[in-house]
């Protein structure tokens, strides 16, 4: 049970004055979310315009740069299809990865999910599957990777409550039925961060939070950072112990 913090994704400059968006800003900001008690990190690499990029010269300085400044701490990448917007320079990209990450996060909705994950296994990585419905856990099931992942990432974009928690139960509910007991890591985003990481530290779940998912504390005030916003989730998560 621990608390990830992602910290850019996909947003843009404008989102957050604090949005870390080269290697020195990320390495900076993922040492303070790991000292307010973030387990990993999960990061979009950004290359020299900004952009995300899986190539070796935005991912190589990227990772270097966090494991000068975070050693010991499990960090995580997206491998989400827009980034390269290719399936062929996508699994290029990854064999010529040169610092590797611990592990990548794969989304099952996206059409080259399988190859990606091959390739990934290839190279060592661990991966996070990335679920957002119930059709992508049964895709899951149906590719036999299951038992295999490093933890299950259940990832929900609904922003109307009760919808997020019938797409959630559903998910699970796949899972129990295959039989696929990895480790679950339950976040939500924008206006359910924080309804989710409560059921995640009722459930001894892990969860994320970060400018990825979304800016404002619990209290809705917009957070001065990264930091904060994993200090507010450690401690929903030390209170519920």
């Amino acid at each position: 049970m621990i608390v990830q913090t992602c910290i850019n994704g996909a947003r843009s400059a404008d989102f957050h004055p604090q949005l870390p968006l080269d290697p020195k800003a990320m390495a900076r900001d993922g040492a303070a979310c790991v000292a307010a008690g973030a387990a990993e990190l999960h990061v979009h690499a950004r290359g020299p315009d900004g952009r995300e990029s899986l190539a070796l010269a935005a991912m190589d300085p990227t990772m270097l740069a966090l494991r000068r400044a975070c050693p010991g701490t499990l960090i995580g990448v997206s491998i989400g299809a827009w980034i390269e917007n290719d399936e062929e320079r996508t699994l290029a990209a990854i064999a010529g990865w040169g610092e590797l990450p611990d592990y990548a996060s794969v989304n099952l909705s996206e059409q080259a999910a399988p190859e990606v994950m091959g390739c990934l296994r290839q190279r060592g990585v661990g991966i996070e599957a990335g679920l957002a419905s119930v059709a992508d856990a049964e895709r899951l099931v149906r590719l036999d990777h299951g038992n295999r992942v490093l933890r299950i990432l259940i990832e929900i974009s609904e922003q109307e409550l009760a919808a997020a928690w019938a797409v959630s139960d559903g998910i699970e509910a796949v899972l129990d039925r295959a039989g696929m007991h990895r480790a679950i890591l339950l976040h939500g985003e924008n206006a359910t961060v924080w309804p989710f990481v409560h059921r995640a530290a009722r459930r001894n779940l892990s969860t994320r939070v970060g400018l990825e998912d979304g800016k404002a504390l619990p209290d809705g005030r917009v957070a001065s950072g990264n930091a904060a916003l994993t200090a507010a989730a450690v401690a929903i998560f030390r209170a519920g112990r």
